[in-house]
């Protein structure tokens, strides 16, 4: 997998179902611990609301993945969150729906409706954002060469993600993976084939919106 998507931005956007209010909270987390304090954040400032579900997605593929009904009738809250989060085919993010009770039992699909359209509903407002793996490579030039040779790169659709300048320059280029041997060309060709362009490690980035 070289690219997934997550939400473009942290959002809320709330519903009103037969006088039950439900809030949903969506935030950016990359590691389980910053998902459960997004939680743990909204159930203290929140504190006189009934329940705080919650599901969310990490990784590329979305390789973990949990979901919590918080008192709700088992698989009507986390689990339709957690559905519509997959449909949608967002990753490092959670959702929290704050409920607040009108006084109106809902019943078991009410509730699996209404949770996974306070979902929807804040994805609507968050939009979507693509990351892309982007492999990282090191190149040394000469100081004389250096502004050349980032200009030339990245009018060639290479990322220069850094520049350090000592007794040469040190670029810290990145490329996509399918993009990597066109940049080994494309530094030989700027430098005469005095460069040679390091592998030195990869990191996901935000692109662009989806």
């Amino acid at each position: 997998m070289t690219s997934y998507l997550t939400i473009a931005r942290d959002a809320q956007a709330e519903i009103e179902v037969r006088r039950s209010r439900f809030l949903c909270t969506l935030a950016r987390v990359e590691t389980e611990e910053a998902a459960r304090a997004v939680v743990a954040g909204l159930r203290s400032r929140h504190h006189d609301a009934r329940h705080h579900c919650s599901a969310f997605v990490l990784g590329p593929g979305g390789a973990v993945e949990r979901s919590s009904d918080d008192g709700e009738p088992s698989g009507t809250a986390g689990a339709p969150m957690l559905e519509v989060l997959r449909g949608q085919g967002v990753s490092d993010v959670v959702a929290v729906v704050t409920r607040w009770f009108g006084g109106t039992l809902l019943g078991a699909g009410g509730l699996v409706r209404a949770y996974g359209d306070a979902v929807r509903a804040g994805l609507e407002v968050a939009g979507t954002r693509r990351r892309d793996l982007v492999r990282e490579l090191a190149l040394e030039v000469g100081h004389a060469d250096a502004g050349r040779v980032e200009s030339e790169l990245r009018s060639r659709g290479f990322a220069v993600l850094d520049a350090t300048y000592g007794p040469t320059v040190s670029l810290l280029l990145g490329a996509a993976p399918d993009d990597v041997e066109r940049l080994y060309v494309a530094v030989a060709e700027l430098t005469s084939g005095a460069g040679l362009a390091e592998p030195v490690g990869e990191r996901w980035v935000d692109t662009m919106g989806a």
